[in-house]
C-alpha cells in the first residue's frame, strides 16, 4: 500500500516501509474527546516513548511515529532524514552498522534502518524529525485497531510523507532512560469504581497475588491469568464508560487490563485502575511476564 499525500500534506512520500514485523501502526497521542459519538482516543500504547522520540528530533510531542510490536522493522529513507527509536530496546542497525536508541540518528538518502527482536519490552517508536505526515482521520494519524478508525497497520512498500522539519533544533545526544522491565513487573492501581461487586477475598488477592500476561493480548488490551476474583453480589451493569489502565472482571474472574485501543464503553465491573503512568510501563509487557499490583501508596518495582 501507498500512502500518497493529500491536498495539504506535507510534501512527497520519505519514508518507505520495507518489513513490519508482527505489526506497526502509525500513532500520535490519538484524538480525545470524542467518546461520546463512540470514538475512543487510540494513540501510542507507551505514550511515554513516543514523546520521547519526539522531544529527542525537537518535534512536536504529539507528532505521528511508527509503533512497532516485538521489532522486525525495516525501513528506507528516500530523502536525509533525522529519526529517533525509543521504547523497547532492540538490535538496531543503518546501511548494516550498529546505532542507538534513545538519540538522534541520521538516516541519509537510501539508507536502510533495521530493527531486531528486543531484549526485553515490547514496543519500539520510530519518529523523524518533522513528524509523518498522512492524511488525519478525525484529527488523529492514529491507528485504532479495534474501531478501524485511522490508518490501515503498515504493510511493506507503504510510503509514508513526512513533514517539513521544525525550526528548533535537537539539543540532547543521548537520552538516560531506563529499559523496560523484563522480569516481574508492579503497577500502581486505585480502587476501581466497582470495587463495592468483589469480596474483601478478591480484593485482596489482586494486591497480593501475582499474575501473568497471557497471549490473548494486544493494543486494546492485556489478559491476565491467576486467581480467579470473585464478586460479593450477582446481576449485570449497564454498560459504562472505560478509560487505559481499567481492571475490568469477567465473569471467569481473570481480569483484562486496558491499553490504547480499548472499548469506549463495557459491562463488567472494573475492580481497579492502574495508574496513569504506569499504563505506559504495562503497555510494554510481553506474553509471559509475571507482574502484581500495588495500591498506590507504595513506588513501583521496576523502571518507569
Amino acid at each position: 500500500m501507498t500512502v500518497t499525500p493529500a491536498a495539504g500534506a506535507d510534501g512527497p512520500a520519505a519514508l518507505e516501509i520495507l518489513a513490519t514485523g508482527p505489526l506497526a501502526t502509525l500513532q500520535d497521542l490519538g484524538r480525545p474527546g470524542l467518546a461520546h459519538i463512540g470514538v475512543g482516543r487510540s494513540g501510542a500504547a507507551d505514550r511515554g516513548s513516543l514523546t520521547l522520540a519526539n522531544r529527542l528530533l525537537a518535534n512536536p510531542r504529539d507528532a505521528a511515529c511508527v509503533e512497532t510490536t516485538l521489532g522486525g522493522l525495516a525501513v528506507r529513507a528516500r530523502r536525509d532524514l533525522l529519526v529517533a527509536l525509543t521504547g523497547a530496546p532492540c538490535p538496531v542497525t543503518v546501511q548494516g552498522r550498529a546505532a542507538a536508541l534513545n538519540c538522534p540518528i541520521p538516516l541519509p538518502a537510501g539508507a536502510e534502518l533495521r530493527l531486531g527482536l528486543p531484549a526485553s519490552g515490547l514496543r519500539t517508536y520510530l519518529a523523524v524529525r518533522g513528524g509523518l505526515t498522512p492524511p488525519p482521520v478525525l484529527g488523529s494519524r492514529s491507528t485504532d485497531v479495534l474501531s478501524g478508525v485511522g490508518p490501515a497497520p503498515l504493510t511493506p512498500g507503504t510510503r509514508l510523507p513526512v513533514g517539513a522539519a521544525p525550526a528548533a533544533f535537537p539539543c540532547v545526544d543521548l537520552a538516560p532512560v531506563a529499559v523496560p522491565a523484563g522480569g516481574e513487573l508492579t503497577l500502581r492501581v486505585r480502587r476501581g469504581p466497582r470495587a463495592d461487586w468483589f469480596t474483601d477475598a478478591a480484593l485482596t488477592a489482586l494486591l497480593s497475588d501475582a499474575w501473568q500476561v497471557t497471549a490473548d493480548s494486544d493494543r486494546v488490551g492485556m489478559r491476565l491469568s491467576g486467581p480467579s476474583l470473585a464478586r460479593a453480589r450477582t446481576g449485570e451493569l449497564p454498560s459504562e464508560g472505560m478509560v487505559p489502565g481499567a481492571l475490568q472482571v469477567p465473569p471467569s474472574g481473570q481480569p483484562t487490563l486496558f491499553l490504547a485501543d480499548h472499548p469506549v464503553t463495557g459491562g463488567y465491573p472494573v475492580i481497579a485502575v492502574v495508574t496513569r503512568e504506569d499504563v505506559n510501563r504495562a503497555a510494554q509487557a510481553r506474553p509471559g511476564q509475571p507482574l502484581r499490583f500495588t495500591d498506590g501508596r507504595r513506588p513501583a518495582v521496576g523502571p518507569a
